[in-house]
């Protein structure tokens, strides 16, 4: 089964069988980048970069297989060549042996609190930003005021 998507589906498609007998075409997620908050061994910061990237800027999956703490970790690196982060842990099997089978491309999302999100699509064609939902606004009793003023004629 596939790996479930921030938003708890299982991302079908990409050619995964539906258990219907269908076969979906594609598959795009957004996942967290980890390890933000450690330098590269250049030296550079990090979050330096995230912070450089736009939404919608090429992002760069890079498989280390000579890893020394984990053989399915894979780079998320920006297109200025600066290592972001990482693929969580529990998703870089997965993803990795969907590179090794099919197209596998990348976006950066945005700058989230403590890392950053990237957009990942599996299959042809390029992964699409999610839409941006306004922030919810938190209001006082100030804000809601009668616009016609109070009764007693302040």
């Amino acid at each position: 089964m596939p790996a479930p998507t921030e938003s708890g589906d299982a991302g079908m498609g990409a050619g995964a069988d539906t258990g219907k007998g269908q076969v979906m075409v594609d598959r795009e997620f957004s996942i967290h980048v980890v390890g933000v908050a450690y330098l590269n061994a250049d030296g550079s910061n990090r979050l330096f970069a995230v912070r450089t990237c736009r939404p919608g800027d090429p992002i760069e999956l890079r498989p280390e297989p000579k890893h020394p703490l984990d053989e399915h970790a894979i780079a998320v690196v920006d297109q200025r060549g600066e290592q972001l982060g990482y693929v969580p842990a529990d998703r870089a099997p997965w993803i990795g042996s969907k590179m090794r089978t099919d197209p596998v491309t990348a976006i950066f999302q945005e700058e989230t609190r403590g890392g950053a999100a990237i957009r990942v699509r599996i299959g042809e064609g390029a992964p699409t930003l999610p839409p941006i939902l306004p922030e919810e606004v938190e209001r006082d009793d100030w804000d809601a005021v009668d616009p016609e003023g109070p009764e007693f004629g302040a």
